[in-house]
């Protein structure tokens, strides 16, 4: 019964949400465009599947996605799990977290891959280039991306160090590829960037920042616990534009 209410709590929510694009779409359609809705009755039932599909998957999130991120994030970093237990630790090493990095470049690769945003620019852009451009193949170099990136973030929280020097270098990085990256591929890099923090990655990767800043020695949550979503962000325009490039210079070597 519990999960019944919370289920139609966060149903009426999604509605709510939702109800805003289709008076906008329904709108234009009949005010602006002048045109009735084509396949009406099918456009309802889609409309309806997207409104549970979203709220099942928001339920999904909020009980069980997201508390085992932090579960995880916390029970890794536990002092007593790397430094041994009864160990006073006040300052953390960042060479002893080597598991928290491997969990978090599997955990940003996982998500990537399940993101819904990134399969459906993947499979768009497949279909534009008329196969060129592979929908697996994307999905996977933005997945590395997310990967490193998340992986790096971690290593910023145990190390305590400004965020803004990471994120400062990464986009000279993407500044520097962009100027010599083919031009085909430039627009759809920034979109995989944009398209990774999505409702999959996003809960995950937030809760394991935070996890990760309460219980690494000498950290504050509020301060170092965010900032992963951005270096997901940042990485797979890199790897976008960084795999474009190998296979721009492979194929001229070739020729």
């Amino acid at each position: 019964m519990e999960f019944l209410y919370d289920f139609g709590y966060v149903l009426l929510g999604t509605c709510r949400d939702v109800l805003p694009i289709i008076l906008l779409i329904t709108i234009f359609q009949l005010f602006v465009l002048r045109q009735p809705i084509p396949y009406l009755r099918r456009v309802i039932v889609g409309a309806v599947y997207v409104i549970v599909g979203l709220a099942l998957f928001l339920a999904g999130l909020e009980k069980a996605l997201f508390p085992l991120g932090k579960i995880m994030a916390s029970q890794l970093s536990d002092p007593a799990f790397i430094y041994g237990a009864g160990e006073m630790v006040t300052q953390a090493d960042w060479k002893a977290y080597g598991w928290v990095y491997l969990f978090a470049a599997m955990i940003g690769f996982a998500t990537t891959i399940a993101e819904p945003s990134l399969i459906a620019v993947a499979f768009k852009a497949n279909e534009v280039s008329a196969g060129t451009i592979s929908s697996w193949g994307l999905r996977i170099t933005v997945a590395f991306g997310v990967a490193f990136g998340i992986s790096l973030g971690t290593f910023r929280i145990v190390t305590g160090t400004p965020l803004y020097l990471y994120i400062l270098v990464g986009y000279m990085v993407v500044i520097a590829q962009t100027l010599f990256a083919p031009k085909s591929i430039i627009a759809l890099a920034y979109d995989s960037g944009g398209v990774t923090t999505s409702t999959v990655t996003v809960p995950l990767v937030a809760a394991l920042g935070l996890g990760l800043a309460t219980t690494v020695p000498g950290r504050n949550p509020a301060l170092d616990g965010f900032g992963l979503i951005a270096f997901a962000s940042l990485f797979p325009i890199i790897t976008v534009m960084g795999y474009a490039q190998i296979m721009h210079w492979r194929t001229k070597r070739k020729r």
